[in-house]
Parts: structure tokens; C-alpha cells; sequence
């Protein structure tokens, strides 16, 4: 018998491994961070199962997320993940990728660690939710349209509201599992 799950998830095997290994669960390293916010970026305009379904192909395609080396891609290297079937070939997303790498490392330095900065808004600790239906989580929030703002300050791109409460779901800096959904209680 299928556990209970949140509804959007249900498409497909990869989606419900997602949603039951990694999302919302806090996540406090830099790297993996770092990873969902790039595909994160992304995702903007499209569905997440895109990524998902491509997020190996990415991780190839950008060192593994490694941001220091994508903060020193070149034009030609811009030019070779263009022509990458295998991710989302979008020239502005890509170059965004390359500004957030360094200034991703400008909010280290000032802070430590990403993760210093970002889990600062919660204190340290995921804000949990209370939904009975996954239709019921936002798209965005106060909290994220201040992440938002504070990023964009900090030149990162492609970091709107709803790109940033995304980041938060995912990384488990809030969790909308909804009451019923079986991960819930690990979490």
C-alpha cells in the first residue's frame, strides 16, 4: 500500500523519491545550497519535474555545482553549456548562474556561509506549516519577498519571491507537507 503523500508529487517515481528523501528537509551545507538554488533559477517558468528529470545532466554540465569554478566560466564555456541538450538551454539562466556563483561566495565572506545568511530569516530552524491540501501552500511570502529584495541587493538574479519560497520549501526552511503526508513526522 502507497503511503500518503502531498498530492503534487504523485506524477512519477523520480517526483515521490524527491518528495519523500529531500524536500523540506533542512538543509545547512553550502554546496547542496547552492545546487538548489541554481536549479531553482532554473525551474523559473517551468515545472519542477523538468529539473528533476535533468538534474543529473546539470550536475555534469556545472561541475557538480562547485561555485567556485562556475563563478570563473568564460564566454565559451557559456557558449558550450548552450549547446547542452541535455539542460535547460535558456543564455540569461545560464549567465545568472555565473553571477550567483560570485556573489553566492561575496555572502560567504560576509557572513561565513550562505547558510549563516539564509537560515538567519528563520533563526536557525524551519518554519512548519499546518496544510491539509497541497493547494493550500503559498507561492510566496512576506518572508521570502525579503529574501527576495535582500538577494536581488546582493546581484543575484532570477531570485523572485517565488523562486525563493520554492528554495525554502526545498531546502526545508519551511515545511508545507501537509498534515497527513507520511514524511511529516521525520521532519
Amino acid at each position: 500500500m502507497e503511503p500518503i503523500r502531498c498530492s503534487w508529487c504523485s506524477a512519477s517515481d523520480l517526483y515521490k523519491k524527491y518528495h519523500d528523501e529531500e524536500w523540506g528537509v533542512p538543509v545547512y551545507d553550502d554546496p547542496t545550497l547552492f545546487e538548489f538554488l541554481i536549479l531553482e533559477t532554473f525551474q523559473a517558468g517551468l515545472s519542477w519535474i523538468t529539473i528533476l528529470n535533468k538534474r543529473e545532466n546539470f550536475r555534469a554540465a556545472f561541475d557538480y555545482f562547485d561555485y567556485k569554478k562556475i563563478a570563473l566560466y568564460s564566454e565559451d564555456k557559456i557558449e558550450e553549456l548552450m549547446q547542452n541538450t541535455g539542460i535547460i538551454r535558456n543564455k540569461l539562466k545560464i549567465k545568472a548562474a555565473v553571477s550567483n556563483a560570485l556573489a553566492f561566495m561575496k555572502v560567504q565572506e560576509e557572513f561565513g556561509s550562505f547558510s549563516d545568511y539564509i537560515w538567519k530569516y528563520t533563526d536557525g530552524k524551519p518554519i512548519v506549516n499546518h496544510l491539509k491540501n497541497s493547494k493550500d501552500a503559498p507561492a510566496t511570502t512576506p518572508l521570502s519577498d525579503e529574501i527576495s529584495k535582500d538577494l536581488k541587493k546582493r546581484g543575484f538574479k532570477f531570485v523572485g519571491s517565488t523562486v525563493i519560497y520554492a528554495h525554502m520549501q526545498a531546502t526545508g526552511m519551511v515545511n508545507d507537507h501537509v498534515e497527513d503526508c507520511f514524511t511529516r513526522k521525520g521532519k
